[in-house]
């Protein structure tokens, strides 16, 4: 982290620090319905509050053309004040004289939550005037929602520009954790990466066969590479219009000495449903009304051989219709096996993005790997080798 500053550089005492969070959180019937994100930030809050600094909290909730009460992050303040343990001050806007005399009541270390930043069509257009604004009830600045890094707004790139700009916990734990995955990792170097359709992923698969020594391709996705082999995978998902680029892409990972792993054996089944009449059999010999559903037990067995001889593991996507038992055996078997490996400190295991935050919850090792990123966009564009703005935008600056 020696390319950033953490709030370690920071002097917070006194200081309105503008924080900015991922509160985009899942809701039902009214109430918070997964707390995860809520979890994340709670650190980097209690730290500034503790220091003495006034926490200023900036978040964007939904897609809102404009203010409606259906995009407020009014309706996060009861699981926010609750997960916290503390009182957190809503205010009705973000920028302007509310915020000013919210801010002139409030108390060092109190916590305030200002309303969805998205509210104002100047965060999303990074616009300068909406950036002074902001920054007008700040004196430093603090990003913790890597989730938001990868696009170039006011709340999440232009304010590390005009205030002293600080990466806050989470976001400095997920930059050492990608860094550990790709930027400086031990090797060998193992990528799973799963998924329907390959056509979603072709910067991913591109970056990575420069990058790692062993790919893992799971998912509808494998099914594309397989037809690239001539292996006739019947009704499956496939993207057939496609093999052209699974071949090319197997060229450059064997120009880069990388190896590409695809199953051997499958799931199989004629109904996309759970506990449906299924079987198991070599990739080759899948029927015209058959689906493969999820890698077979020789390839689970070939991809935990493999990961017991690497030392660092990125995966992006399950292997499988994960959702549908049985056809999450492989994700949760391949999962538990790096899970048992990082616990022994012999694996570094970062995974993220997409389905993959539920695929290893479901697996019940979220808590083991190193580090299980809630960004998806973010983490993908990470993975696919792509500088982020939110993230550029910390990087310690002369002067």
């Amino acid at each position: 982290m020696t390319a950033f500053r953490t709030l370690d550089d920071a002097d917070l005492a006194g200081k309105r620090v503008l924080v900015r969070v991922d509160l985009n959180v899942p809701m039902e019937d009214g109430k918070v319905s997964d707390t995860t994100r809520i979890d994340r930030i709670l650190p980097t809050i209690r730290e500034i509050a503790d220091k003495g600094g006034k926490v200023v909290l900036l978040a964007h909730f939904g897609r809102p053309k404009g203010r409606d009460d259906k995009n407020s992050l009014r309706q996060v303040v009861p699981a926010l004040t609750q997960a916290l343990g503390r009182p957190v001050t809503f205010v009705d806007d973000c920028i302007g004289d509310d915020v000013a005399k919210a801010l002139t009541a409030a108390k060092n270390g109190d916590v305030l939550l200002l309303e969805n930043t998205r509210f104002h069509a100047g965060d999303e257009k990074n616009d300068p005037d909406f950036v002074r604004a902001l920054a007008a009830n700040g004196d430093l600045y603090v990003n913790d929602a890597f989730s938001a890094a990868h696009r170039a707004h006011a709340s999440t790139e232009g304010l590390a520009h005009v205030l002293p700009a600080y990466a806050g916990r989470t976001m400095q734990a997920e930059l050492e954790a990608l860094s550990a995955g790709l930027d400086n990792p031990a090797r060998p170097v193992m990528a799973i990466v799963g998924g329907a359709k390959v056509s979603t992923k072709l910067d991913l698969l591109g970056n990575l066969v420069k990058k790692v020594d062993i790919l893992a391709i799971g998912g509808g996705m494998a099914n594309t590479f397989l037809a690239a082999r001539g292996v006739d995978v019947g009704k499956s998902l496939c993207e057939h219009d496609l093999v052209g680029t699974a071949r090319e892409i197997e060229e450059k990972a064997k120009a880069a000495g990388c190896e590409i792993l695809l199953p051997v054996d499958a799931l199989v089944a004629r109904e996309f449903k759970a506990h449906p009449s299924y079987r198991v059999v070599p990739v080759g010999g899948v029927e015209a009304d058959e689906m493969i559903l999820d890698a077979g037990p020789l390839s689970i067995a070939e991809v935990i051989m493999r990961l017991e001889k690497v030392k660092t593991l990125v995966w992006n996507g399950p292997f499988g219709a994960f959702e549908l038992p049985p056809f999450d055996t492989a994700t949760v078997a391949v999962a538990k096996a790096a899970a048992k490996r990082v616990k022994a400190g012999e694996l570094v295991a970062v995974a993220g993005g997409g389905d993959t935050v539920a695929a290893m919850n479901h697996a019940g090792v979220a808590e083991d790997l190193s580090y299980v990123s809630t960004a998806g966009g973010a983490f993908l564009e990470w993975m696919e080798g792509k500088a982020l703005p939110g993230v550029e935008a910390l990087r310690k600056r002369a002067g």
